[in-house]
């Protein structure tokens, strides 16, 4: 039996900071839609660079680490 842990973080290309959470969790495909990212949220099954993250508006910088399901996607800036 093999055991999976979270994959290594995938970088995520946006145009500009900061970006609001819901809309990075959607654009970087954590969720399928922007109302499944505010409900992941909502529900306390999103950490922010490993802290709990409640708030869906929330403000993402370069460098933030987004988890929810096990993977992780890095906000970076392109």
């Amino acid at each position: 039996m093999s055991t999976t842990s979270s994959s290594a973080p995938e970088n995520v290309t946006v145009r500009a900071v900061p970006i609001e959470l819901c809309q990075f969790i959607k654009f970087g495909g954590l969720a399928d839609s922007g109302g499944a990212a505010k409900q992941a949220v909502a529900e306390g099954l999103v950490t922010v660079n490993g802290t709990l993250e409640k708030r869906k508006s929330r403000q993402l910088l370069a460098g933030d680490q987004v988890t929810l399901a096990g993977r992780t996607i890095v906000v970076h800036v392109g």
